[in-house]
Order: C-alpha cells, then structure tokens, then sequence
C-alpha cells in the first residue's frame, strides 16, 4: 500500500518578502520596438539561407552542363522567387545576391545577423561593399566589418566600412586612380516635361568642389530678402549662369565672390619623396575617402582654396579663447570641424564643413570657447539638443568623443573621426631617466 503525504499549507507569500531588485526592469515601448527588430533581423537571416538553399538545389541539375544552361536556370529561379513572394524581380535577385554573400562567403556576419546583432539593412551594405573589393583583401576585413556593423547606425557604418576598403587598397589607389580618370565624361540624360539632368563624372575631389561651391552659393542667395526658391532651385540655377553665361556678375556680391573649398588631411611625411613616400595612413579629402598621393601634392602645391591640415603638430594652432569671444575663431572653427569630419550627431552623415558651432556648455551658462568644449552639429540636431530632452556632454579626455542621453535614458557614444594629435619630444622613459618632468604639452 503506497502512503500519501499531505504537502503542507504555505502561507501567502507577502509584497515585502520579495527584493525588487531579483526582477528584471520592466521593459518601455523603446525596449518592445529595439526587440522587435531584433527578431525581424532573426527572420531575415533566416529567409536568406531558405533562399541560399532553394538556389543551390534547383541549379545541383546543372553541374557539368553548359553556362547557357545554368544561366536560363539562374533566371528562372529569380521568376520563381519575385512571383511566390510578389515582388520585382530585380529585388528577388539582390535577396538571391545577399543570401549567397551571407552563407557562402560571410558567415560571421550571418551569424551576427541570426542573433539580432545587426539589421538586414546593416548585412545588405555588407556584402555589397565587400564584394566590390578585391578578393584577397575580404578575409582580413570581415572580422572590422562585423565589429563596425555590431556598434554603428547603418550611414556611420557605410562610410566607415567604405574608408577601411579604400585604406586597404591605397597601395594600389595611385594606379587605379590613373585609369579611372581616363573615364572621365559628362552626359545629358533626357527627362519629362521638359526636364533632363546633366551628368558629370570625374574626380571625386573636383566633384564635391563643385557642389560644394554651388551650395555655398545657394545659401548665400536664399538670405536674400523675398527669395522663395529652394536650396536645391538655387544651386541648379547658380549652375547655370556658371556654365552659360560664366560669370555671376548679377549674383548678389556675397554670392558672386564664393570659391570651391575643400579640406585635405595629408601625413605631413608623405609630402616629402624618399624612404617616407606613402608612409602611414593615405592622403583624405574630407567628404571623399583617401586619395592618391600625387593628387595630395598637387592640392597642398600653395593654392588658397584648399584648407591644408597636416598631422604633424603646428605651434600655430587655436586650441582655446577662454572667455574673451563666443565666436570660434577661425582656426579654432576649422581644428573643430575637421577633427569631427560630421555632425556629432549618433548616425549624422553631414559634412562638418556644413554644421554648426556649438558651445556644449553654453557661453550664457559660463561655458568656454575651447576645443574641449565646441562641437559641429547639423541644424537638425542642434535644435534636438536645445530645445528636447536629450543630454549631450562631450567625454572629458576622450579626443572629442559625445555621448548622447536619451529622454528614456539610454546613452549613445559618437567619436570623432580624427584625434588631434599632442606629441612629446622625448619618450617618456627617457625623460624620467634624464630627471625631466612628466608628460610634456600637447603641441
């Protein structure tokens, strides 16, 4: 006979026997969509190997047969794929594109994708940059990649997954560059209405100097008084009357007078020939990405126009004017600028050339007109910062880092592009040993 035992009576357990902090926070509604997109990232990984697997069972029937074959098969496929799933077949063949870069050729970063690491927006930019790279260089730069994408909103990660391909290969930029530029052109594409749009392709360099020049100019003309045309308006009729006409004559003074500005960061010991020729990082063009030397030379050759910003220390610079101006003064506006190269704002692809100065501790609130203590954002986050909930402090001793605080709470770090630079004459040790002090100024 088997005994049975009462269990005995608990009592009800009581609000203060539990420690609030046993339990996890209860999620907010930014918590529900961040968890939300995570599983979309789940389920697009996982449609993207379903696809991977859907092609390479319907093209096993072509092995050892004729190219022709494998291509009408390839076709078919995407048919199927843009026809089951209802969409074009163009974009049925980039899903088919991501989903054999993803499974055959970057399974870190399908993997980072499986686990809600990273968006399938984060992924497609993935393969498409790195598939245009040259084949040895993919392997060593997968793991950055994946790192970048893991930490950065999708524009920030574009172009700085773009700038490690391009840095990668600057050994070889100079040739490439030489034939590229032979390629140059210019084409009337015809359009509606009336309409068609004039297509320059050359330079990178020349190109954002243009726009550059032309923006520059619309914004001068859009202050003028009763101008109702929009900046896009401005700049293509500024366009015109340079390349009908070529003259502004009739330009408002302080439009008539704007010349193409760009900002050129060259290793000061790449200027010089020799053993130093293309030591350390590439020449860069703010905007652009790295360019050839030669090209560097040329821009630092004495013209006006181009604002040069060596990386070795120059006694000259502005670092700080205290209290005596709010007005950054104009080194100080362009050290400032061209450490950030964009808006400090999280994800922002602004150019800083194009942002505002802004005190982080503001000048009615005692705040200094300092490096330490200026950022360039774009008018659209600057009136976020100022007029929201948002916290924004620069990280004291971070070279300019920022760290934004949510109204909910969450904190987001965005870093400069670029540190300024503080050199020493003597390493430290040697110093010590000569009975020196410590750490010697920065410039």
């Amino acid at each position: 006979m088997t005994e049975r035992t009462t269990p005995p009576i608990e009592e009800p357990a009581r609000a203060d026997d539990f420690d609030e902090e046993s339990f996890p926070p209860v999620p907010d509604a930014v918590d529900l969509v961040v968890e939300t997109a995570a599983m979309m990232s789940v389920f697009a990984a996982e449609r993207l190997m379903r696809i991977d697997l859907m092609r390479r069972e319907a093209l096993r029937e072509t092995i050892g047969r004729a190219d022709a074959t494998r291509d009408i098969v390839e076709r078919s496929i995407r048919l199927e794929l843009a026809a089951a799933m209802r969409i074009t077949e163009y974009s049925a063949g980039r899903l088919i594109v991501q989903a054999e870069g993803l499974v055959r050729h970057y399974p870190s970063a399908l993997a980072a994708l499986s686990a809600g690491r990273i968006t399938e927006k984060h992924a497609e930019v993935l393969v498409d940059l790195l598939d245009e790279a040259p084949q040895e260089l993919r392997d060593g730069l997968l793991p950055r990649a994946v790192t970048l994408a893991e930490s950065e909103p999708v524009g920030t990660f574009r172009r700085a997954l773009r700038g490690l391909i391009e840095t990668a290969q600057a050994l070889t930029l100079e040739e490439r560059h030489t034939r590229a530029v032979a390629q140059r052109r210019v084409v009337v594409e015809p359009g509606q209405d009336g309409m068609a749009a004039l297509w320059l392709f050359g330079p990178a360099v020349e190109i954002h100097a243009i726009h550059g020049r032309l923006t520059r100019m619309a914004k001068t003309m859009a202050r003028a008084e009763g101008e109702t045309r929009t900046l896009d308006q401005l700049r293509m009729d500024a366009a015109a009357d340079l390349l009908i006409d070529g003259a502004t004559d009739h330009l408002p003074a302080e439009a008539s007078g704007i010349r193409a500005q760009v900002v050129v960061t060259v290793p000061a010991l790449s200027l010089l020939d020799g053993e130093f020729t293309g030591a350390g990082d590439p020449p860069v063009v703010e905007g652009v990405g790295p360019i050839p030397l030669s090209k560097a030379r040329a821009l630092c050759g004495g013209d006006a126009r181009w604002m040069r910003v060596l990386t070795h220390p120059e006694t000259g610079m502005v670092l700080s004017v205290g209290r005596d101006s709010y007005r950054p003064p104009a080194a100080l506006q362009r050290l400032v600028r061209w450490r950030a190269d964009r808006c400090m704002g999280p994800g922002c692809s602004m150019p800083a050339s194009r942002c505002e100065i802004d005190h982080q501790v503001r000048w009615a609130d005692d705040g200094d007109t300092c490096l330490d203590n200026t950022l360039p954002f774009c008018k659209g986050h600057h009136l976020v910062k100022d007029n929201t909930d948002w916290r924004v402090r620069q990280v004291e001793g971070s070279g300019g880092a920022v760290v934004w605080t949510s109204p909910t709470g969450r904190t987001y770090i965005v870093r400069p592009e670029r540190k300024v630079p503080a050199f020493t004459s003597h390493p430290p040790e040697i110093r010590q040993a000569a009975g020196a002090p410590g750490a010697a100024p920065p410039f």
